[in-house]
């Protein structure tokens, strides 16, 4: 494609995908947004980070070539367009990129550019790991114990954004149409004349490709368990069917490589307690994935007092959006927090940070980078680059440990260093050969 408003880098090649493999050159084109309010500080940071880690891994052999493309204000204030169609067409022409926090637009049109972003590559894993750095700030006892992958489902729950806003006429027809075919339903709500109303979708296709992405990346990543987080036991046609749909699948197409909750209660009913147990240790010990589940209440309680018994949890949307950021809460908070926007299946990927853009903070160079510096360690990884990811969670280590810190960790380290956005970049890359 050719594109107006971006330039293609020269020397640059395009990621590919076969049979379901990424196919990566030793100088791929990766498109970035740089993001809004504090955006543009970060990346300049977070982009020498990057660079500076493949150039000491690789010694000039690999290369990350970068191709800036446009969204949010920067995009309106150019090119009159929050979201840019050749913005879209990039990161499926490249397959992988990156970006920074964006703005969400006043007065209708996108109601987030994110999610606009994620529905347009369809982006159905929203990949969130969760890991404490010796000397973060922490408000748990034992945030070390905190090493988790959150898969959570990214196109439907109630972020599909059906719904019906009380006082309008799609409001009264959709009430209609509960009133005259669902009687039993519509009697169900208690005060049906002023209720604004949502749907929640959850399909099978959706959450079986959602739990297979969580079971294959942790039988590939020597991962113990993954969790089936849900609220099946109020909402069961969606929340239940998901969990129910999620052993299904796990059943079906891994069978030989994990073991279920499900095959224990079905041992349990059939032998008795002792016999479940002894299949279950069994099968652990053999290097089997235990597939489980928790209600979605009580697993906020669970990652809070029994954390080193969770590793990879997959949930839904919304259950996803609260656990994801609860669980950094633990290690840092989502300052500091990566996260990526996955197609498995098509090889599709934008990492991105987790935070907001923060503009009181704009152009200030005082801001945290890590959650891009992180995510872009993310996609080092899923590119296969796992030598230069290593060194971006040495260096990001060694500068927390020796408390050369961003103003949000210096306030609470006795004895710290405050940096600036840029010095902690460069702290970072000094740490790098520590």
């Amino acid at each position: 494609m050719t594109y107006s408003n971006s330039v293609v880098p020269e020397g640059g090649e395009k990621i590919t995908i076969l049979n379901g493999k990424l196919q990566v050159p030793n100088h791929p084109i990766l498109p970035f947004i740089e993001g809004d309010g504090t955006g543009p500080d970060i990346w300049r940071a977070s982009v020498r980070v990057l660079d500076a880690a493949v150039e000491k891994t690789y010694g000039g052999t690999r290369s990350l070539k970068w191709m800036e493309v446009f969204a949010g204000q920067k995009a309106f204030d150019q090119f009159n367009a929050w979201l840019p169609e050749e913005t879209v067409e990039a990161f499926s022409e490249f397959l992988v990129g990156i970006k920074g926090p964006l703005t969400t637009p006043i007065g209708g049109g996108i109601r987030s550019l994110n999610v606009a972003l994620r529905k347009a590559l369809d982006l159905y894993v929203c990949q969130r790991p969760v890991r404490w750095f010796e000397g973060v700030p922490s408000p748990v006892k034992s945030p070390e114990d905190v090493d988790m992958v959150v898969f959570r489902e990214n196109t439907e729950d109630i972020y599909a954004g059906i719904e019906f806003e009380h006082g309008t006429e799609k409001n009264k027809s959709f009430k209609k149409l509960l009133q005259d075919n669902f009687p039993d339903d519509y009697a169900k709500i208690r005060f049906p004349d002023s209720s604004g109303f949502g749907l929640k979708p959850v399909s099978v296709e959706g959450t079986r490709r959602l739990v297979r992405a969580a079971i294959q990346w942790s039988l590939d990543n020597q991962r113990k368990s993954v969790t089936l987080v849900h609220k099946g036991n109020i909402m069961k046609y969606t929340e239940g069917a998901f969990r129910n749909w999620g052993y299904e699948l796990a059943h079906e197409e891994f069978a030989d490589e994990v073991y279920t909750w499900q095959q224990w209660e079905d041992t349990k009913a059939a032998k008795g307690e002792a016999a479940a147990n002894k299949e279950q240790g069994d099968a652990l010990k053999s290097g089997k994935l235990l597939i489980k589940d928790v209600i979605a209440d009580i697993v906020f309680q669970q990652t809070i007092t029994r954390a080193k018994e969770f590793d990879v949890l997959a949930t839904m949307n919304l259950n996803g959006d609260y656990l994801s950021d609860a669980l950094a809460a633990q290690v840092g908070g989502i300052g500091i927090g990566p996260g990526g926007n996955i197609n498995y299946e098509t090889g599709h990927a934008v990492f991105e940070a987790t935070h907001g853009t923060a503009p009181k903070y704009a152009d200030k160079d005082v801001v945290n980078p890590s959650s891009v510096v992180l995510s872009g360690e993310m996609m080092l990884r899923y590119l296969g680059w796992d030598e230069a990811a290593d060194m971006i969670l040495h260096g990001v280590g060694g500068a927390i440990e020796a408390k050369t810190v961003t103003y949000d960790f210096h306030r609470l380290m006795e004895g710290a260093t405050k940096l600036k956005t840029s010095e902690f970049g460069d702290a970072i890359i000094q740490h790098m050969d520590d």
